[in-house]
């Protein structure tokens, strides 16, 4: 995976803590799951979560995702483009705009 500066960030802040032995493709996807779970109960009670706390649980969630898509040597923006052509496929406007209907239901 090329590296746009976040990743070798990322790369760089792991190997100076010795961490990369803790993430493995399932610790970091549990890892996402548990910090998705964070992201949420800054909603649990109310709509309007503040800002701060949301930002910092959101760049938990993402940047577990991204350790999980470079432990398993994927380009993140490839497979967002490749699932989102998928999802056009299942939604497309003319049937889709608007609706919240599933797709094997339009």
């Amino acid at each position: 995976m090329p590296d746009d500066g976040l990743m070798g960030e990322l790369r760089a802040f792991v190997s100076e803590r010795d961490w990369s032995q803790f993430h493995s493709a399932s610790n970091l996807a549990k890892s996402v799951s548990i910090e998705a779970g964070e992201l949420l109960e800054c909603y649990q009670w109310s709509d309007d979560a503040p800002l701060e706390n949301v930002r910092g649980e959101l760049a938990d969630v993402l940047t577990y995702c991204l350790m999980l898509a470079d432990r398993l040597g994927l380009d993140p923006k490839a497979i967002v483009r490749t699932k989102l052509e998928e999802t056009r496929q299942k939604y497309p406007v003319d049937r889709a705009k608007g609706r919240s209907t599933k797709y094997d239901r339009l």
